[in-house]
């Protein structure tokens, strides 16, 4: 049913994370949205047959994607194990621990217990022997990071996962994490942040520069701050769209002000003289000058990845245009 695509590493650019020797796509697949149990399943091996066939290798998942939680994981498992199992190597395939995942005390946070656990049921779900990046996914201001620290060096020790990666550390946390995962002979290979022209907190706080000082590669999540960053918003707030819908916890209308909206339509025209969509421009920006390593885009529908994936073709920024764009953000 699926080809593969043999010309597929020609359709991506890639680049080392951090100071390792591990090459990422520019572009990474989220399997944050669209790949729980509720989902189609066909429609989620178009999507990741589109990424891989596109140069995507590397696929981001958590234990609590869904919903359900951990179906997310299952689904992908199943789409790996009966159609892809033959291009295992060629895949950097993570997932996360930290946030809820089962009830009780130890279905949360950064214990050594949750953590462990917690990747044991993920390879289970997934029917994988190890992960390539496993992930803390958040801070545990109760848990001493000696101990989460402690819990990833051994599961890279035991081969669960092959590298470390962390996720919405702030830098002063990150900086200690990794001199601890550095004195354990197991650095950290990745930071996952949230970034977009919309949500710029992290070059405020200096994360850019830690990820830097450390060798650390940088992964963007929310580059189209949840949808704004793209064509759906330049006239009104669609209906059916995720701000129309009141339970969405990530953006509501009242996000969406006159001047914000005034901002996509500035945006939009300079993406267009850009020869790109507002969204292509959004996501080539978070990657300009490779202070981020890889943009991390999510889909609902196949065609949308060969547009996000388009991006490489145009990575670069003159100094005008991002003058004008600070302007615009301002």
């Amino acid at each position: 049913m699926h080809n593969i695509n043999e010309n597929r590493y020609d359709e991506m650019k890639y680049i080392k994370c951090g100071n390792s020797g591990l090459y990422l796509p520019r572009v990474a697949l989220g399997l944050w949205h669209n790949f729980g149990s509720v989902d189609p399943i066909e429609n989620q091996k178009a999507i990741v047959f589109e990424a891989f066939n596109n140069g995507i290798t590397h696929f981001d998942l958590a234990n609590n994607y869904g919903p359900i939680y951990g179906s997310a994981e299952e689904n992908f498992g199943r789409i790996l194990n009966k159609d892809l199992s033959n291009y295992r190597d060629e895949m950097i395939i993570s997932t996360k621990a930290g946030y809820d995942m089962w009830p009780g005390p130890y279905g949360n946070g950064g214990s050594r217990k949750y953590l462990i656990s917690s990747l044991d049921q993920s390879l289970k779900r997934m029917n994988l022997d190890y992960v390539d990046i496993f992930y803390h996914h958040r801070p545990d201001p109760d848990t001493p990071l000696e101990e989460t620290m402690g819990a990833l060096t051994d599961i890279v020790k035991k081969g669960k996962a092959l590298y470390i990666g962390l996720s919405n550390y702030h830098p002063k946390e990150l900086k200690e994490a990794s001199k601890i995962l550095k004195e354990n002979g197991t650095p950290c290979l990745i930071h996952q942040f949230s970034y977009s022209m919309f949500n710029r907190l992290s070059e405020v706080e200096g994360l850019h520069d830690v990820h830097k000082e450390e060798g650390i590669g940088s992964i963007a999540f929310s580059p189209l701050a949840q949808g704004l960053l793209t064509n759906k918003y330049l006239h009104e707030i669609p209906e059916g769209s995720r701000a129309k819908k009141v339970s969405s916890k990530f953006l509501n209308e009242k996000d969406i002000t006159a001047e914000k909206l005034d901002k996509i339509r500035k945006l939009n025209d300079i993406a267009g003289e850009r020869g790109q969509t507002l969204a292509q421009m959004a996501l080539a920006w978070v990657l300009r000058n490779d202070a981020v390593t890889t943009v991390l885009i999510g889909a609902s529908k196949a065609e949308q990845i060969v547009d996000n994936k388009n991006i490489i073709n145009n990575l670069s920024f003159s100094v005008k245009e991002l003058e004008i764009i600070e302007e615009i953000l301002k």
